[in-house]
């Protein structure tokens, strides 16, 4: 199982590094934690919109970038048209459902994944993505037949 990063936790690494703490990037920064659905930049915005109607796109992108830089928050590109951001940065797995579009969190052991073909290659970043059917799409399909 993978344990999440606290809101105050993260706050307290972005203190530490030297990041302005501003009203928008704290929001994005607890929205994260509080939605670990995998968000988009638009989820992100329209929710957080609501509550900061000054908030605008371009702040969301900047504060996700800075928060990407600082590694406390990771790029999930499951699809070529769709990014993706997770607050878990330690290295996991990723299963997307084709039904309902769900993004869940698996451990695997990454440090596993080798090629003797890679030997003298610097690899910066591993992923492992799965697709396929989750349990309660399954479970719904079966009920409706």
């Amino acid at each position: 199982m993978l344990l999440k990063p606290s809101f105050e936790d993260l706050k307290k690494e972005l203190k530490n590094r030297n990041i302005n703490l501003s009203y928008q990037r704290l929001s994005v920064l607890e929205y994260l934690t509080q939605n670990r659905c995998h968000p988009t930049v638009d989820q992100i915005f329209t929710d957080i919109h609501k509550e900061i109607p000054t908030l605008s796109k371009t702040t969301v992108y900047n504060t996700l970038r800075v928060l990407i830089e600082a590694g406390l928050v990771r790029v999930i590109t499951i699809e070529d048209n769709e990014t993706r951001y997770d607050i878990e940065v330690k290295d996991h797995g990723h299963f997307k459902c084709e039904s309902c579009g769900t993004i869940y969190d698996f451990c695997i052991n990454m440090d596993m994944l080798n090629s003797g073909d890679l030997n003298n290659f610097k690899i910066n970043d591993k992923n492992v993505y799965f697709k396929g059917v989750c349990p309660r799409c399954l479970s719904n399909k079966n009920e409706n037949k």
